[in-house]
């Protein structure tokens, strides 16, 4: 039997996914988004899971390295920071809205603090 070297990579990439690995109340606070927020971020997550880039997402420089952000517009602006450059799974880090388009300098010490938590380990 031949197999299709290719399709076989696309098809374990498909369906082994990463584990979600929550730090601080990252959780808590992604289930205060909206709705729709939080659909976008589930989404945005799952394809992170599964070793794809998010549709929207930037690196977080200062942090750290692999630390990245899911970028969700709507009315109002979300963001997911996450780490994915990990075997044991995607970290994420911090989950919050913004009101500005600069990142509040509270919101990075937070992210700061998560990353701290992991590169212990």
């Amino acid at each position: 039997m031949v197999v299709n070297r290719t399709l076989l990579t696309s098809y374990i990439k498909f369906y082994i996914m990463k584990e979600l690995i929550w730090l601080g109340n990252s959780r808590e606070r992604l289930r205060k988004f909206p709705n729709e927020a939080r659909r976008q971020a589930g989404i945005e997550l799952r394809r992170v899971q599964r070793g794809l880039s998010p549709t929207d997402w930037k690196f977080i420089h200062g942090v750290g390295t692999g630390v990245m952000e899911i970028r969700i517009h709507l009315p109002s602006e979300y963001r997911v920071v996450y780490l994915a450059n990990r075997p044991e799974g995607v970290y994420i880090l911090h989950a919050f809205s913004k009101k500005s388009q600069k990142t509040l300098f509270h919101e990075l010490k937070i992210v700061r603090q998560m990353y701290a938590e992991i590169a212990k380990t």
